[in-house]
């Protein structure tokens, strides 16, 4: 099994940072260029916007998992919040947000 983790700081740049790490890692693992890997790369933006956005406290982190196995590739992203990720199953035309978690759900398994 491959595992792999890195922390990042309460930052605007964290976000690519992760995403750049998730695609080496996805390099690594023969996955990056594939159109999972973009999924997965999407799916880590997200996360990582929503721990900036909603979960990291001043002077916090946030930690980026990634595991493969072979057969399948987990994403994880952990914030030191309190609140608990919910997917607005409709949200409005006209909210500025609230579709990231939408969009984790309709490309992870």
């Amino acid at each position: 099994m491959n595992l792999s983790e890195k922390f990042f700081r309460r930052e605007r740049r964290s976000v690519p940072a992760a995403r750049q790490f998730a695609h080496a890692y996805l390099a690594e693992w023969g996955l990056a260029g594939t159109e999972r890997g973009a999924d997965v790369l999407l799916c880590v933006s997200e996360l990582a916007t929503n721990a900036l956005v909603h979960g990291v406290p001043p002077g916090r982190q946030f930690r980026l998992l990634l595991r493969c196995d072979g057969y399948s590739l987990r994403v994880e992203v952990h914030d030191s919040g309190g609140g608990v990720p919910r997917v607005d199953t409709h949200p409005r035309d006209t909210d500025e947000g609230g579709r990231g978690l939408l969009l984790v759900a309709a490309l992870a398994d």
